[in-house]
């Protein structure tokens, strides 16, 4: 016999400070065809926040989704009898917000690395597949982009054009480190294979796949009609708008 039980899952730890539902398909479902199933998993996913890290100061919110899902949330809290009650609190504030109250973000072009790692190859769930043009192999590699990775996490949040040149001192300083092998006695060099050697293999492994990855970014970022649509992105978000300000749910 098979016996089947639901696991809820609700959160996806990315990295040491991010933490996400995973969900591309929220969007389409909700703002799109009005679709409210989401709504839930989202009320459930602050419930285990809140039980973990809360509880939570205040919240705010801005659109119709987060009231909503505010709102159920704190049903399901009253209905919990308030786990967190009691605790030192670990979050002061939660904001959430709907993504129809700010499309111009998420619309415009990437120019930090991560984010045209995201625009070029697609991040799922916080790992990316770097094909052969990246590889220089016939073969594919999937990579975890968070802070583990020194090179990534170094870069990810750099502007472009400024990634090359830390790329390419970081290469130097790696063979400087190599370097430092000639010259040592026995001892020296056991302590070195022992200690670093593993460490700088893993480094200098990454530090070909992001060179790989910038190669890949500039072939299909530096043509004239990316060009033309930064300019076009420049001049419409430089005019004035207004914006609206979260207001607490809480």
């Amino acid at each position: 016999d098979v016996t089947c039980d639901e696991w809820s899952f609700y959160l996806l730890p990315l990295d040491e400070d991010i933490i996400s539902m995973e969900l591309p398909e929220f969007f389409r479902d909700y703002f799109l065809e009005g679709d409210h199933r989401w709504i839930n998993s989202i009320a459930r996913a602050l419930q285990l926040l809140n039980s973990l890290y809360g509880p939570f100061g205040k919240a705010y919110g801005i659109g119709r989704c987060a009231k909503m899902s505010y709102e159920l949330w704190r049903d399901l809290e009253e209905e919990s009898e308030g786990d967190s009650q009691g605790r030192k609190p670990e979050i002061g504030n939660i904001f959430l917000m709907d993504r129809d109250t700010d499309y111009v973000t998420a619309l415009c072009s990437q120019m930090v690395y991560e984010g045209l790692v995201d625009d070029t190859f697609r991040i799922k769930c916080g790992s990316v597949d770097f094909g052969p043009d990246v590889t220089s192999s016939d073969k594919s590699i999937k990579v975890l982009l968070n802070a583990q990775d020194k090179v990534f996490s170094q870069i990810r949040n750099e502007h472009f054009s400024s990634v090359f040149g830390f790329l390419s001192q970081k290469s130097r300083n790696l063979q400087a480190q190599y370097d430092r092998r000639r010259g040592m006695d026995i001892k020296q060099m056991k302590n070195f294979v022992s200690q670093e050697l593993k460490g700088l293999k893993q480094e200098h492994r990454l530090l070909s796949l992001h060179i790989g990855a910038c190669e890949s970014i500039m072939k299909k970022k530096t043509k004239q009609d990316f060009q033309e649509m930064i300019k076009a992105e420049h001049c419409e978000c430089c005019h004035p708008s207004q914006t609206s300000l979260p207001h607490p749910l809480l």
